[in-house]
């Protein structure tokens, strides 16, 4: 019997309703569950496929490859953007999608039964993700709630980000340059800020990227990050508001922080809009302190990384 590979596909994914599977998982399954229809596809293949791995290897290929093709015909197919893409089943429109993802579930050596998800729970992982080699960027919680929101009802609206950050570019310098540069004053730090989000989609990028725009623009680099980018048109879009606007976009690994990605780099802007960050010292008392912890590092030239927390 040939293998329709399609079809077994659906019925896994069918089966396993908003659970993520990868091109990989989905032919090894595929491979294991169907040895005869399998090995038919081995032996019509036998001048490139000659291997099992070379047939799994054949199989990822064909998911990958048959992927735009198989959502015309499933709208329920639907996938993650960034590597590797993870593909799940879901009856759920765009709207409705971003409405559950409060309800995303991990589970914790701690809680037998899985905890939901909530959008500060991703603030410390970003936090972790910053530190790693590839950016080195100590990053702050800005909590809304510590506005005075003296401007009334609705006068605050998508003016914090919910974390910034500073980039030390002195890390690898020596003493000596360090204290040539800070006499000079050399700019010594770039800034960066993060609107945060639990998962985008067709129904939300464009509000979620433009609230990123109204909160983030002030610094050197200015992210919309989420933990699932969901659909290529959803990445297609934010690409052009990105080319427009140069805020950047960041997946986050929420199981492996390490492995998150930049889809998309922000463009840097030259030099800080400090009339928005008084602003924003004006109005929160935790960029007040995110502006003072610049000032002690311009005037130390240390960061200390137990003061830049992020918690929940």
């Amino acid at each position: 019997m040939a293998l329709n590979l399609r079809q077994r596909v659906v019925d896994r994914l069918q089966s396993l309703p908003n659970t993520q599977q990868t091109a990989r998982e989905l032919a090894q399954w595929v491979f294991e569950q169907f040895p005869a229809e399998c090995a038919v596809k081995k032996a019509a293949s036998a001048s490139y496929i000659q291997t099992d791995s070379d047939l799994v290897q054949q199989l990822v290929a064909e998911i990958s490859g048959s992927r735009p093709r198989w959502q015309q015909m499933h709208p329920q197919l639907k996938t993650t953007e960034g590597r590797p893409r993870h593909y799940y089943w879901s009856e759920m429109d765009a709207n409705a999608e971003v409405a559950a993802a409060e309800g995303v579930a991990l589970a914790t050596p701690d809680l037998p039964e899985p905890s939901p998800l909530r959008e500060h729970a991703l603030y410390p992982l970003l936090a972790e993700y910053l530190l790693t080699d590839d950016q080195r960027v100590y990053a702050m919680r800005i909590n809304e709630k510590r506005s005075s929101n003296r401007a009334g009802s609705g006068g605050n609206e998508w003016l914090h980000p919910d974390l910034v950050g500073l980039e030390n570019l002195t890390a690898d310098w020596t003493l000596d340059l360090r204290d040539c540069v800070r006499v000079l004053g050399e700019r010594r730090a770039r800034l960066w800020s993060f609107e945060v989000k639990l998962l985008l989609n067709r129904s939300n990028a464009r509000k979620s990227f433009f609230q990123a725009v109204s909160n983030s623009s002030w610094a050197h680099f200015g992210y919309l990050v989420a933990g699932t980018v969901e659909g290529d048109g959803t990445l297609k879009e934010l690409r052009m508001l990105a080319s427009a606007h140069g805020i950047g976009v960041m997946q986050l690994d929420v199981e492996n922080p390490a492995e998150s990605q930049i889809l998309i780099p922000a463009r840097e802007r030259g030099e800080i809009d400090w009339d928005m960050c008084n602003r924003l010292t004006e109005e929160n008392i935790d960029f007040a302190e995110f502006i003072g912890r610049i000032r002690r590092f311009h005037q130390t030239g240390e960061v200390s990384a137990k003061e830049w927390e992020a918690s929940e």
